[in-house]
């Protein structure tokens, strides 16, 4: 290999490495998430015939804005990011980006998001994406988080925002069942964020952010967890109530509530590290699966 092909290759490499350290400030694994509950709202909201291309403008665009939330969270959170070890491997925490290219790459995709909502989809999808935004950006993350222990109590409204943009993408107004969808996700986002926080009770100690493991300790903690997920088993009964859904629903529904009751349940009997660890990973394959229940108990009743 010559020397000029070197010189390509290592700035071949560089460049993966700014593009891989840019997507890290997206939280990719978060918007995939945050992406089927807003195709679920979609499918729901055309009875499961969704314009292809305004589907798919409307995810790009509600991805985009909310990538930018994510992007402006990692500046927000520079110094917190620091003393955690879940966070300590960040891009700009290892000084791969400067805080203006975190800043700038964060307002560049929200103008890009915004846009091609409010232009190409409809102008309310655009206006209560950048809302969610700066819910979870600015209130959330620059405001409640080091300020009170219910800050996801408060802050998670934002976060739960994605089922009824993407109704709303399709149709260009709100629906109850797009509130239900988003009163679902707001109510499972406290038991298990604090099933994340429990185990990383230390960590947030030291960032100084007031976790609710961190103000009132774990089993105070894993208490509200049970009683949430009580509430929670309770919430995702209404689209069977509201006759959105089928018993299909409501019998998957309520194994899947089973599951999590149980596991907190054993978690404030046995108050480990372990128990919350496979709480939280539980937390999310459940928000999955009752999504696609919903979407999936639709299509089999048209």
């Amino acid at each position: 290999m010559n020397h000029t092909s070197i010189i390509q290759s290592v700035k071949i490499t560089t460049q993966l490495q700014t593009l891989k350290d840019f997507l890290a400030l997206c939280k990719i694994n978060v918007i995939l998430l945050m992406l089927v509950t807003a195709l679920v709202g979609a499918c729901l909201a055309t009875d499961m015939r969704p314009d292809l291309p305004l589907l798919c403008l409307s995810l790009i665009g509600i991805a985009l804005v909310a990538a930018s939330g994510a992007a402006f969270n990692h500046g927000i959170d520079q110094q917190r990011d620091k003393l955690m070890a879940r966070t300590r491997h960040r891009p700009l925490v290892n000084n791969k980006l400067s805080l203006r290219q975190v800043y700038g790459f964060a307002t560049l995709i929200l103008i890009l998001g915004f846009g091609l909502l409010f232009f190409w989809v409809n102008p309310l999808t655009a206006m209560l994406s950048l809302a969610s935004m700066v819910g979870y950006a600015l209130i959330y993350s620059h405001w409640l988080k080091p300020l009170t222990p219910q800050n996801i109590t408060i802050g998670g409204l934002a976060g739960a925002m994605p089922p009824l943009l993407g109704w709303v993408a399709m149709t260009g107004e709100t629906h109850p069942l797009g509130w239900v969808l988003v009163l679902i996700i707001f109510t499972w986002t406290p038991p298990h964020f604090w099933a994340l926080a429990y185990y990383r009770q230390q960590e947030y100690a030291k960032a100084k952010v007031p976790m609710l493991s961190v103000t009132h300790g774990k089993t105070f903690t894993s208490l509200q967890m049970l009683l949430y997920t009580l509430l929670l088993s309770l919430v995702t009964l209404l689209p069977y109530l509201l006759n959105f859904s089928s018993e299909l629903y409501l019998i998957t529904s309520i194994m899947l509530n089973g599951i999590f009751i149980y596991l907190s349940v054993r978690l404030l009997i046995e108050q480990t590290t372990k128990r919350a660890q496979q709480t939280f990973r539980y937390s999310i394959l459940y928000l999955l699966l009752i999504f696609i229940l919903i979407m999936l108990d639709r299509l089999i009743a048209l």
